[in-house]
């Protein structure tokens, strides 16, 4: 064995040992971080080693969820949200990200025969969201719902709408018309929270450009 595989076996240790004297909170932390860095390989790792830590957390988690759909890791992605419906069974956005991952490994026609049950939400347009993730509906009835209703809240609903409208369109196939959402929900109806800012790394990671 030579001195560079020594250095490297070293190093590997000393990574393993580091996260293993991590608290679950100092990596969920860093998780978290490292996934708005638009390092999903790198968050998806510190949520595993959350678990590792507490498998009792892993339900919880749906953030790692998201770090393992950008990680490419679609069906540890899709065991993630089948887990966090047991403890938040009415998280209308969870059957949406589950549908992603099973789309990516399986097809449409799969994606939606596997579409995770889920209560209803108040928050407009994710009823209709859901609807579309169905096989129900249209784009053009989600952007209707969300450009009606108060002005004040018009610029989230549109980030929403063009996030989970990129989303359905990147796990499926149609590259075009995911560019055109996601850079619209990254740019022009950009918001700061964390959805909003996951269609910012979203576009990042993908190196499309936010539309103004």
């Amino acid at each position: 064995m030579g001195w560079r595989c020594l250095l490297a076996g070293v190093g590997v240790m000393a990574m393993v040992m580091q996260a293993a004297a991590e608290s679950p909170s100092e990596l969920f932390r860093e998780g978290v971080e490292l996934f708005f860095a638009a390092k999903p390989v790198e968050s998806s790792e510190r949520f595993d080693a959350l678990i590792k830590a507490d498998p009792t957390a892993e339900p919880e988690l749906w953030q790692r969820g998201l770090s393992l759909y950008y990680a490419d890791r679609f069906q540890d992605g899709r065991e993630q949200f089948e887990s966090h419906r047991t403890v938040n069974p009415n998280d209308v956005e969870n059957p949406a990200w589950h549908f992603a991952c099973v789309a990516r490994l399986e097809g449409l026609e799969a994606a939606q025969k596997a579409m995770l049950p889920v209560g209803p939400d108040r928050r407009v347009p994710m009823k209709e969201i859901i609807a579309y993730y169905r096989g129900e509906g249209s784009p053009e009835e989600i952007l209707a719902a969300a450009e009606a209703g108060d002005e004040a809240g018009k610029r989230n609903r549109l980030c929403y709408a063009h996030l989970y409208l990129g989303l359905f369109a990147e796990a499926t196939g149609d590259a075009d018309a995911a560019k055109q959402h996601i850079s619209l929900a990254a740019g022009r109806y950009s918001m700061d929270h964390y959805m909003g800012r996951v269609a910012q790394v979203h576009a990042q990671l993908r190196q499309w450009t936010p539309a103004e």
